[in-house]
């Protein structure tokens, strides 16, 4: 039988819990960007719809700000994203948020994938490889090449550059067993240790991250000028 479709029957009888990390301030936005429009729906509702429309995954669990668990749960109902199961708390780090997602899903779950709430554009072929990866190689990440010419700088002098032909840009959903990521995540915690990508907690374990198809086109809602972006994006879909 070929890897191809080893993966296939593997992830066949695999349960996907995804977890949609929205417990941020916004503070480069100055603003919620979750709630924002994007061509006429806030940009958390099209991020859980891509997830809620897409046969692979079983359940979403939203990590929230306290503030704000009644509109996202409000917001699940309004657009009908079914697969919502839980909105959750979050906590004061990513870390501790991710944390908490990951604790609250399904047990049977056998991949989690973890999704920055700000990336809406995000296509099912993205979270399919992500989800297809993980499942051979335990935990998976999608990547883009880098462009621009990276430089390393300290105290803004720049003291050197990297070959960009060895960097990539890294996105979300990062694919995982659950097991493996919690445990990563508990001794982040335990360790004060905090992370901004959630494959660094599995990787400082000694773990092996390998890398998923990504997109150009997943990005990240951060400062105003990409809601232009992703508007531009969307438009260029429907035609």
């Amino acid at each position: 039988m070929s890897k191809v479709a080893q993966v296939i029957r593997k992830v066949k009888n695999t349960t996907c819990s995804v977890v949609v990390v929205a417990a941020g301030r916004s503070e480069r936005m100055g603003q919620d960007k979750l709630f924002l429009p994007l061509e006429g729906m806030p940009v958390l509702a099209r991020t859980l719809r891509a997830f809620d429309g897409c046969g692979f995954v079983d359940e979403i669990v939203v990590v929230a700000r306290e503030d704000r668990l009644e509109q996202t749960a409000e917001l699940c109902r309004s657009y009908g994203i079914g697969k919502v199961n839980k909105v959750v708390i979050g906590g004061d780090t990513r870390t501790k948020s991710v944390l908490a997602g990951v604790s609250s899903i399904r047990r049977d779950a056998r991949i989690v994938l973890v999704h920055d709430g700000a990336r809406p554009l995000v296509t099912e072929e993205i979270i399919r490889d992500a989800m297809h990866t993980a499942a051979m190689f335990r935990c998976a990440a999608p990547a883009i090449p880098v462009t621009d010419t990276v430089k390393e700088i300290r105290d803004n002098v720049v003291v050197s550059t990297p070959d960009r032909s060895s960097l990539v840009a890294v996105q979300t959903p990062q694919a995982f067993i659950p097991d493996l990521l919690k445990g990563a995540l508990t001794a982040a915690v335990r360790e004060g240790k905090e992370y901004t990508d959630d494959c660094a907690a599995v990787e400082a374990m000694g773990f092996t991250v390998r890398l998923s198809k990504g997109s150009p086109e997943n990005i990240k809602i951060t400062v105003p000028a990409d809601l232009a972006a992703a508007s531009a994006i969307l438009r260029s879909r429907h035609e």
